[in-house]
């Protein structure tokens, strides 16, 4: 594996409520000279991201019902619109957790469809965030049933602000229990290249990175010395 595919797996992701505007933007200049994948970043900031990563295959990545997931249905749709309306190619929502634990599956379907739904209608990627340190492994299973037949484009284990991130049993579980075409993206805890490249042969496609200058760091001096 080279850097460059490395890096093109990474979410280069700045979410910190106390983050300022000159750590966005130098999150975004970091991700134009490495070539992330995307930058994940506070929904307030995704105009200007969008801009600063105009003319690069850089994507424009923003949360959606983050982090807890509770928001109504309408209001996450309201926030889909708004982030695709400012330049957002993707967009990492979280399932309503309280539902999930309900078992009121009908409710965690017809949310994650809503946003599905105008996201792919205006070319917007989706990527479902399970909050996995708060479930069971059969409620991990039947999320990822409900995803594949909406038809999100990828899974996702973690906000990063919960009392767990990703595993790599929770990117198996979801690999193998996913339609092939729904990608993984693992994120939470993700601080070396180690556990990256664990995560990738778990069979995840994505990482949601903070660290993403230590672990690139790491893989020029194992890979390119």
């Amino acid at each position: 594996m080279t850097v460059k595919e490395i890096a093109k797996m990474i979410d280069h992701t700045v979410l910190s409520n106390t983050a300022t505007h000159d750590t966005f933007v130098a999150a975004c200049e970091f991700a134009k000279e490495n070539g992330c994948a995307s930058v994940c970043i506070c929904p307030f900031f995704v105009a200007e991201c969008a801009k600063l990563l105009k003319g690069t295959e850089v994507k424009t990545c923003t949360v959606i019902g983050f982090p807890h997931g509770t928001h109504s249905t309408a209001a996450k749709v309201a926030e889909a619109k708004a982030a695709i309306a400012d330049g957002a190619d993707e967009l990492d929502m979280v399932v309503n957790v309280s539902k999930v634990k309900d078992g009121d599956w009908g409710y965690v379907k017809t949310d994650i469809a809503a946003v599905t739904l105008v996201s792919h209608a205006a070319g917007a990627s989706v990527k479902v965030i399970f909050e996995n340190c708060f479930l069971t492994d059969e409620e991990k299973k039947q999320l990822c049933q409900i995803c594949s037949e909406v038809g999100v484009d990828f899974v996702k284990t973690s906000t990063g602000f919960g009392t767990g991130g990703a595993t790599a049993e929770d990117v198996k579980l979801m690999r193998e229990n996913s339609k092939p075409e729904v990608q993984v993206k693992a994120a939470g805890g993700i601080r070396t290249l180690d556990q990256l490249l664990e995560m990738y042969e778990a069979g995840a496609t994505r990482m949601g990175c903070s660290r993403s200058a230590a672990v690139l760091e790491e893989a020029r001096a194992r890979f390119e010395a």
